[in-house]
């Protein structure tokens, strides 16, 4: 498996605090079937000032070190990007990190609030020529209100990864609730970790796989967790990618209407 977020670097964001902490992280990752991992710390201009040439030096310190220890895990570069004003041009200067280099890169929205513009800022970024991943739709306050943006952004070439703690209902009822109606709807290109240490936030995989494949079909969840993430890191074309497939139109009218009112009163 490839794991497309992950903050193991130490000591540069929330994620691993230390060395020895992102060497455990490693061990598991690795014991759990992963066999690359992106690191992607926080991109975030205020509270998290890293660009890409900070994040390939301690990619490289960290591959390193692993290698000393003979931990096989194959690392590479990317971030964990906040949407803030001039993304694409710190992308298209190589100042804000893609994933390994390719046209995809993680977005991170805001949790708790939805930025004004939201849906014509990720166009405008697609319209750019790149393919936006944005990380956990289904952690986020405010998508209860919002879920047909995500769905237009899909539409649009947006892609949209789920939190593998987040299907396992690490995240209570109503999180887990959203991750199954993203994945029912065949929005879902990618499942990864977004670990940040060894106990509450662990790089495990797959039994979040496990679970996608009981709902959706073995075929569908090795998308998730291999072939898309190796298509990401080989920068092929969105086009030539398997997109999750779209369910079939259900014949009974306001189903929708009815699991959201379901999804909103689990958050009550």
């Amino acid at each position: 498996m490839i794991d497309l977020h992950c903050h193991m670097l130490p000591a540069i964001d929330d994620g691993a605090p230390s060395l020895a902490v992102a060497m455990e992280m490693a061990r598991r990752a690795v014991a759990d079937g992963i066999r690359v991992t992106a690191c992607t710390p926080h991109v975030y201009p205020g509270l998290y000032e890293n660009d890409a040439a900070g994040i390939r030096t301690a990619v490289a310190a960290l591959q390193r070190a692993l290698e000393q220890a003979r931990i096989p895990l194959r690392l590479v570069v990317g971030g964990d990007v906040h949407l803030v004003p001039g993304l694409v041009e710190g992308l298209r200067r190589g100042v804000v990190p893609t994933l390994a280099g390719s046209r995809y890169f993680l977005l991170e929205p805001p949790h708790h609030l939805a930025p004004p513009r939201f849906h014509a800022s990720i166009v405008a970024l697609i319209e750019a020529g790149y393919v936006p991943v944005i990380t956990h739709p289904e952690r986020l306050d405010w998508i209860d209100d919002h879920y047909e943006v995500f769905v237009s952004l899909a539409r649009h070439g947006a892609w949209m990864q789920l939190t593998a703690g987040a299907v396992l209902g690490r995240f209570g009822a109503r999180v887990r609730g959203w991750s199954e109606r993203f994945l029912d709807d065949g929005l879902v290109h990618l499942l990864a970790t977004d670990a940040h240490d060894c106990a509450r936030r662990p790089p495990e995989l797959a039994a979040a796989r496990d679970a996608v494949a009981s709902r959706l079909g073995s075929a569908e969840a090795e998308r998730m967790v291999a072939v898309r993430p190796t298509a990401v890191l080989a920068d092929a074309p969105p086009e030539s990618v398997p997109m999750p497939a779209q369910p079939a139109p259900t014949a009974l009218p306001g189903l929708r209407g009815l699991i959201g009112r379901g999804l909103r009163r689990m958050s009550t």
